[in-house]
């Protein structure tokens, strides 16, 4: 294991940038730690050592994530993410566990959260629609990365217009979240809903625009037609 990550870290490396390491830092309000290396290079990286690894076993590939997520590089965050999603026609319901794990340990930012959530976990969301409930249990989290990933984990299947009734469960749960991070994730998430839901997402933000924040608000509308906006926006 040691020498395949020291192989990727060497060539991740070797394509660093300073000048997009400083630039990168303008997308986060929090400090992060990057190499400086455009999204599209670390695509091209991930996939090339990949093909090394390739016959390892799925808890094999899980230990070189697990490595990756404890360096708190972005650009290994991001490898990481790729790995795992690699294998995802091994996936079990149990995985979740593990990856609930690296988002309340290892995410510190929304790139990597969404990355992760988007891809390994709405896989198996879907893959096993009877792990939706677990996502209900991160809402609670003091951790901001958990709250956000319980709506983000769910814009993939969103978008092909799975699991109405529960991304409205977790917009419940969320609902009056003080974190912006948070309010953009389901609002993201409602937005992404809409498309092929749209009365129903329209109907709901109706039901919720005296309590939702005016941030989540935006992005659940922001695919809808001006009328329809203009009718959310208005004050009652």
């Amino acid at each position: 294991m040691s020498i395949i990550i020291e192989n990727l870290r060497k060539e991740l490396l070797g394509m660093s940038s300073e000048a997009i390491q400083k630039s990168s830092q303008h997308f986060f309000k929090e400090e992060i730690r990057c190499y400086g290396i455009k999204s599209a290079d670390i695509t091209t990286v991930s996939k090339s050592v990949f093909k090394t690894i390739k016959g390892a076993s799925k808890s094999e590939i899980f230990g070189y994530c697990d490595e990756l997520w404890h360096s708190g590089y972005l650009e290994e965050s991001i490898v990481a993410c790729n790995w795992s999603y690699a294998v995802s026609k091994y996936f079990e319901p149990d995985d979740l566990q593990i990856f609930r794990k690296w988002i309340d340990v290892s995410v510190n930012n929304w790139a990597s959260c969404d990355t992760l959530c988007n891809h390994t976990v709405g896989k198996l969301i879907e893959m096993y629609p009877g792990t939706l409930d677990e996502l209900k249990k991160w809402t609670p989290s003091d951790n901001r990365w958990m709250r956000r990933a319980a709506a983000v984990s769910l814009i993939v299947p969103a978008r092909r217009g799975k699991f109405l009734q529960e991304i409205f469960e977790i917009a419940d749960l969320l609902l009056t979240d003080e974190d912006d991070m948070v309010q953009k994730g389901y609002g993201w998430m409602l937005k992404v809903a809409s498309q092929c839901h749209q009365k129903e997402v329209f109907d709901y933000v109706i039901s919720k625009k005296s309590v939702m924040p005016r941030t989540a608000l935006r992005y659940a509308i922001e695919k809808m037609p001006s009328e329809l906006k203009t009718q959310a926006m208005g004050r009652d």
